[in-house]
């Protein structure tokens, strides 16, 4: 039994045979996940887990060289926009922002290899994490 870290086998699962420039999304609970793609559902009600719960625990575990996010964050979710940026910062993370889209965001999951649905309920919090190389 794993100590610490992220417990959920799927998630680690999926962390573990992730290669350079792979992708894995984290959404919403309304987010549609292609049926292509696995889906790792954590919801347990409205709310829960949070879309940065999840994020932050994730972020922990995976090394990251860039974020994609729907352009209309900007202006229907401000305030997770500045906590996923503030995550990224704290952690000394420099990874490149793409902007695109939330059709072309959504597009994008049919390629992940799996897309973690959360009990998050505020627009458009969803990310795309592109894993980078360990060396």
């Amino acid at each position: 039994m794993k100590r610490n870290g992220i417990l959920n086998a799927d998630i680690s699962r999926v962390l573990s045979y992730m290669g350079h420039t792979d992708t894995l999304a984290v959404g919403d609970c309304g987010l549609p996940i292609p049926e292509q793609t696995e889906r790792i559902d954590l919801s347990l009600k409205l709310g829960v887990p949070s879309f940065m719960d999840v994020l932050r625990e994730i972020a922990k575990e995976m090394k990251i060289e860039k974020i994609v996010l729907a352009e209309e964050i900007r202006e229907n979710n401000s305030q997770v926009l500045e906590e996923i940026l503030a995550l990224f910062h704290e952690m000394d993370t420099e990874c490149a922002v793409e902007y695109v889209s939330h059709e072309e965001l959504k597009a994008r999951t049919k390629t992940c290899k799996a897309v973690i649905r959360t009990g998050e309920t505020t627009p458009y919090a969803n990310i795309i994490l592109q894993s980078a190389c360990l060396f």
